[in-house]
């Protein structure tokens, strides 16, 4: 397994999905992944994880952008768009199937329920297997899905050592859906080594997902990037801060104020007066200061209550 190597220029990325507006989860996940870049004269990318039409709501994207600039981020280089990659999805998906790594599965939802042993680590069902040794002749398959096989281990800069058993944990787990839509574990897989990542800072939401992103940077021969996952914010429900939860877009008329919370959140030692700053003060404190050691180790923090942090 070929490991990023540290010695190369720091690039990181934030990559958000166009299902709603920013709100105070996402510019936490941005702003910790640039904070992480920029301290230590890293590139920070930026790309639109759109590849799920379906959910994509009209607009979102561009009101995303604009509420980025105006919260004072700045990245290297053009957006990248999933949307535009589909074929370097396809491609990548017909190298797993061609290796032997990758299969067609034909069996419906029902089916799998009928015959799961149990649930997985994302709350779905485990999927048996079903279709793991090859489909019937004249049987067409519903979804393609990617052959696991034993435990993946990594050191997260943040969560620490995760350790994760793939069959027992999430199963053979799918690279392309039934309603043709391209997964999000293939996709992000195949952008970041596109894009060079050697660095990802983004939401403990994610954490469980990893070990399945690294089985598949296996499997293709990618690098594999080195890992931070920060808390996420929940509602006083636990709840991860989403479209589905409600959760408020940012006030960008408001966007100092909006950047120290995201920073007293993330644990940093933020003095009384930056409250009272603008923003280009807020920013240069920020990028002076960054420290990732003072990141919560905990998988969720309710509002910021870091009394109140969910450890993993």
């Amino acid at each position: 397994m070929m490991s990023s190597d540290a010695r190369l220029p720091y690039r990181g990325r934030f990559a958000p999905s166009p299902t709603g507006p920013l709100h105070q989860g996402s510019l936490v996940a941005a702003l910790a992944s640039c904070l992480d870049a920029r301290s230590q004269e890293g590139e920070w990318l930026l790309r639109m994880e759109d590849v799920d039409a379906p959910r994509n709501v009209p607009g979102a994207a561009e009101d995303i952008l604009a509420c980025l600039e105006t919260h004072g981020f700045v990245w290297d280089g053009p957006v990248l768009w999933q949307s535009t990659r589909l074929d370097a999805y396809r491609a990548e998906l017909d190298r797993l199937l061609d290796m032997g790594l990758a299969y067609g599965c034909a069996c419906s939802r029902k089916e799998i329920a009928e015959r799961s042993t149990g649930m997985a680590m994302d709350g779905g069902l485990l999927y048996p297997g079903s279709c793991r040794g090859g489909l019937p002749e004249g049987v067409a398959p519903r979804a393609w899905r990617l052959k696991v096989a034993g435990e993946i281990s990594f050191a997260d800069r943040v969560q620490g050592v995760v350790q994760q058993n793939l069959p027992e944990g999430v199963g053979d787990f799918v690279l392309l859906r039934a309603d043709g839509q391209f997964a999000y574990q293939l996709a992000v897989v195949v952008d970041d080594a596109f894009q060079g990542i050697n660095q990802v800072v983004r939401g403990a939401d994610l954490l469980d997902s990893t070990p399945r992103q690294i089985a598949l940077q296996q499997a293709l021969g990618y690098p594999e990037p080195s890992y931070a996952h920060v808390p996420v914010v929940t509602n006083l429900g636990g709840e991860k801060l989403s479209k589905q939860t409600l959760a408020r877009a940012l006030d960008a008329t408001r966007a100092a104020e909006n950047l120290v919370w995201a920073l007293d959140f993330l644990g940093q030692a933020v003095p009384r007066e930056l409250a009272r700053a603008g923003l280009d003060e807020v920013w240069a404190w920020a990028l002076g200061h960054w420290d990732m050691t003072r990141i919560p180790t905990c998988r969720s923090v309710v509002g910021k209550a870091m009394q109140e942090c969910q450890a993993v």
